[in-house]
């Protein structure tokens, strides 16, 4: 069975600089090379569930701009139903300025532009694609009021909902109970509950934070060490597979939009969602950019096999 993914969220236009090391405060370097590319959160969690093989819906906005114009054509490539994206003729489409270094880590500037300006009349508008979804998928890169009343509009249609709290910030606690899955990193999840992530008992502290909060079901991803998850049926940490990262950017990003596609609305899979996630991810770090680098379903059945 197809899944159906309506995603909330973000469309930005990347610029990339691969520098051989990060500057220091005050200091002038040279960048190796600049490549632009589709990006935003939410486009590279679309992709990713589309690549992957679900039927994907979007909600967001751009500016009436080259920029835009590129996000929406990118998405439509990648067969993104893109009638739930309205153009702002006021604010530009979102950017993201990403430093990039030899071991592939990263330092990311973000400008919201017509991300910021997403509003509950938008989401109203895509009721249709929220109401035929199985999963609706929100981040952070667009305004907490939008994310509610698309959580609302899934729960009345019996939707479950993902929520990926990046970048961290306070939350209305009205989302978090309109929540099913939460997937922070684990930056963002000690930012969330105050409880450092150092080992299993942290986690599972964690989980039991996030349940009083409202939200019983959680994955916490831990980089290349893997991810840990907690539902009501039971938990376990599962290690990510060993790679050399090239590019971490879009990462954590293919590893939600790659589960989307394959996890079941009970969850009932949830630990072969994640090891097929954390294979999607793992060939997405090996290739730069973001939107350029997230795997294809046969990729990742082909990786797979091979390992």
């Amino acid at each position: 069975m197809t899944n159906h993914v309506t995603i909330v969220g973000s469309l930005n236009v990347d610029t990339t600089m691969k520098v051989k090391r990060m500057p220091l405060p005050g200091e002038t370097i040279a960048a190796l090379s600049k490549t632009n590319a589709a990006g935003g959160k939410g486009a590279n969690q679309a992709v990713a569930a589309a690549r992957s093989g679900a039927e994907t819906a979007f909600v967001g906005q751009v500016g009436d701009d080259a920029g835009g114009k590129m996000m929406i054509n990118d998405l439509k490539n990648n067969n993104v139903d893109t009638t739930g994206i309205h153009v702002d003729d006021q604010a530009g489409t979102g950017s993201a300025a990403i430093l990039l270094d030899e071991s592939g880590q990263n330092s990311i500037l973000v400008y919201g532009g017509a991300n910021q300006q997403l509003s509950v009349k938008e989401v109203e508008d895509a009721r249709d694609q929220i109401a035929a979804a199985d999963f609706v998928i929100a981040q952070f890169e667009t305004p907490q009021e939008a994310t509610l009343r698309a959580f609302q509009i899934a729960k009345e249609n019996g939707v479950k909902t993902i929520l990926n709290p990046a970048p961290a910030h306070e939350i209305n606690p009205d989302l978090l109970k309109l929540t099913d899955l939460i997937i922070p990193n684990e930056t963002e999840s000690a930012a969330l509950t105050g409880i450092i992530i150092t080992d299993e008992t942290s986690m599972l502290m964690s989980a039991a934070k996030f349940a009083q909060m409202g939200v019983r079901n959680l994955i916490i991803t831990v980089g290349a060490k893997g991810a840990f998850y907690c539902t009501q049926d039971g938990y376990n940490f599962i290690p990510a597979f060993k790679v050399n990262a090239v590019d971490t950017t879009a990462a954590g990003d293919t590893f939600i939009g790659a589960l989307s596609s394959q996890l079941k609305p009970d969850m009932s899979n949830i630990e072969k969602a994640i090891v097929y996630a954390q294979r999607a991810s793992s060939l997405a770090v090996q290739k730069l950019g973001a939107l350029p680098s997230i795997p294809t379903y046969d990729e990742v059945v082909a990786a797979s096999k091979n390992n």
